[in-house]
């Protein structure tokens, strides 16, 4: 009698021998299958998009705190009208800034036996409406582990027979003075429940003062992801150890009067350039180099001066280098970029697009007319130690690690297509192409090239091989490429708005991408090249802000595209007239958040004064939203079909039970 062949392959096998580990009996596999599925019926996470942070790190740390409002539409979905608006500002105070507000309560004696006792128990509720949606599991992972077994307790007994259980457990806390800790605890819970996921829509760095601040928050969140911007392109770049980025971020700090960034909070040594710069312009006005935030006045400033001088020196040699990079690269064609070639320094003129214009400043003694694009020795010396610098600041290469590790040009999630800038189009049918060594590559393969370029260049930072040279100046391209979808735009008009001033040299026309943006069809087709259904899917977008002065609506193309550029840095907010979005996806509804300017974190906490935010839900969807109609939701049911093939494997006897 022939026996009948199991229905497993050999590899099959040995991949579930191998399962069989973490689920050695049928009853394991089976409690973990039922666990699963009961998870892929809850209602999906919240999901947080934010968008061109650029350094305000007051304003992003507060719109975290308080979740986008979501904080205090808790409260008043807990508390109603049972208890007083003062109240419930002062309870929403404390679940942002709970330290901070604890001390500021200690110093007024307001924080009593009896206020700790009440603030203990409104905490507690607060906690229970944030963690209705998930799994015990998934609450107790998200708890501080030093009161972990106590707010596990609190937050799930609502058996009114218990009161005095409860009632029992927050005297004691109080007793034994442990309300405070408890506090800063239980908020920290209820701030992590509230946003499930944070998605960061690129440049996160330049213009604000703390880009460091910014990171170091985005890497404590539990879980993240990151779409690089063009800003950020410049600093892994920089870290990466390419000299024309590490010019340009200096020059960008510079230009922002922003140094600190790089000296205070990096560790970047900038004395070199300071040396060089003091020695070639100390001379020299450099008016048109004074800080955007500076005038001729405060030029004088001692400080402003310095930066002034060094401002100009990278500029300098900024422009030396990246005339290199386009001169290595003729496929670019961005011949059009170079400039130093085109000046008349004996009628202080620049040649462009076959007309003379008259130059702001023609002072440039390091530039040999005969050579104009060759770093004398000493710009050599500097940017040959600035480069050593950035390769070896411990904190900075943390930080752009993990901006490789979490992030990308783009990310598909949960039938949502993120990206920063563009996908570079010709017209509303065709997407724009790049000349890579293998041919002309468009849309999606773009991104994918320009990707692993990025990741390479980081990978081998370090190395001195000439062949990594492409990659190098791939890196550079996104940054101000007219085919790059990091930038958007035809030029990147820097040497004519520092030197002319003509105002139609200083216009940068955008990629058609951002006109096209508003047509339903153009989106749809966009989407439909990454892989997503068109009819379902939306396209996330930043980079460009939102002119709401001017009647621009954040939502285009009926509902396909969200732009979220609200203009959280402080120089777009005359163009915006807000300060940021947070656009939130939760089991139910997406919802456009615009937020009023932030007033400081001071305030907040002794004044109470919170971000003024204003909601508009902008879908919402038919039927909730489950995990299991999610990213997440397929991998998990991947993982319970794989548990039932092991099932399968126990029950006729072909993998034993342990």
């Amino acid at each position: 009698m022939t026996e009948t062949p199991l229905p497993f392959s050999t590899e099959e096998l040995r991949f579930l021998d191998l399962l069989a580990q973490r689920f050695p009996t049928a009853q394991a596999a089976s409690t973990e299958i039922i666990n699963l599925e009961a998870i892929l019926r809850l209602p999906k996470g919240t999901e947080h998009f934010l968008t061109d942070i650029h350094g305000e790190y007051e304003t992003f740390s507060h719109i975290l705190r308080n979740a986008s409002g979501v904080v205090r539409r808790k409260i008043d979905d807990v508390f109603g009208k049972k208890i007083a608006e003062r109240e419930k500002t002062q309870l929403a105070t404390l679940i942002y800034y709970p330290e901070e507000k604890l001390d500021a309560l200690n110093k007024k004696k307001i924080n009593t036996d009896e206020w700790y006792y009440v603030t203990l128990l409104r905490l507690v509720e607060v906690a229970r409406e944030a963690a209705q949606k998930y799994t015990r599991s998934k609450v107790r992972k998200a708890m501080p582990s030093n009161f972990a077994y106590i707010i596990d307790e609190l937050i799930n007994e609502t058996n009114s027979k218990k009161s005095d259980y409860i009632d029992g457990i927050i005297q004691s806390i109080v007793t034994i003075r442990r309300a405070s800790h408890f506090i800063i605890a239980i908020c920290a819970f209820i701030q992590r429940l509230l946003i499930d996921r944070l998605h960061i829509i690129g440049d996160i760095f330049d213009r604000g003062p703390d880009a460091s601040k910014v990171m170091q928050t985005i890497l404590n969140h539990h879980a993240f992801d990151i779409q690089w911007g063009n800003h950020d392109i410049i600093w892994i770049g920089a870290a990466s150890g390419i000299d024309a980025h590490i010019a340009e971020v200096i020059r960008f700090s510079a230009r922002y009067e922003n140094l600190d960034t790089l000296e205070d909070a990096y560790g970047i040594n900038l004395k070199p350039l300071l040396t060089f710069a003091l020695t070639q312009y100390n001379d020299d006005p450099c008016t048109c180099f004074i800080p955007k935030s500076s005038s001729d006045e405060t030029n004088r400033d001692t400080s402003v001066r310095i930066t002034t001088m060094m401002h100009k020196a990278i500029s300098v040699i900024g422009w030396k280098l990246e005339g290199q990079v386009i001169q290595r690269n003729p496929q670019f064609k961005m011949e059009n970029r170079m400039f130093l070639d085109k000046i008349d320094f004996q009628n202080e003129t620049v040649h462009i697009e076959g007309k003379d214009y008259p130059l702001k400043d023609s002072y440039f003694p390091t530039v040999d007319p005969q050579n104009p694009y060759k770093l004398s020795n000493e710009e050599q010396e500097v940017i040959d130690k600035l480069r050593f610098t950035f390769l070896n600041c411990e904190k900075l290469q943390m930080h752009i690690s993990a901006l490789i590790g979490k992030g990308g040009m783009y990310l598909v999630y949960n039938s949502n297509l993120l990206f920063h800038g563009c996908i570079p189009m010709k017209d509303a049918t065709t997407f724009d192409e790049f000349p890579f060594k293998d041919g002309l590559v468009s849309g999606k393969a773009l991104c994918d090239k320009f990707d692993r370029a990025v990741r390479r260049c980081w990978v081998n930072r370090k190395s001195t091989d000439a062949d990594l040279q492409p990659d190098y100046d791939y890196c550079w391209y996104l940054w101000c490429g007219p085919a790059s979808p990091l930038f958007g735009k035809k030029k990147m008009a820097t040497f004519e708005r520092y030197l002319t001033d003509d105002e139609g040299l200083h216009k940068e026309a955008q990629n058609p991408y951002f006109k096209l943006r508003d047509n339903e069809d153009s989106c749809k087709l966009i989407l439909k090249e990454f892989g997503l259904d068109p009819e379902k899917s939306h396209i996330i977008n930043g980079h460009v802000p939102v002119k709401l002065l001017k009647g621009e609506k954040p939502v285009k193309a009926n509902g396909k595209l969200f732009a979220i550029d609200g203009g959280m840095s402080k120089p777009y907010r005359k163009e915006t007239g807000i300060s940021g979005y947070t656009l939130i996806y939760n089991s139910s509804s997406l919802v456009l958040v615009s937020h009023e300017p932030f007033c400081s974190k001071s305030q907040a906490i002794e004044e109470e004064k919170d971000i003024i935010s204003s909601r508009d839900v902008v879908e919402i969807s038919p039927d909730p939203i489950c995990v299991g109609d999610t990213d997440i939701g397929v991998e998990l049911r991947k993982q319970a079909d794989d548990l039932k093939r092991l099932l399968q494997a126990y029950t006729v006897g072909v993998i034993k039970e342990r």
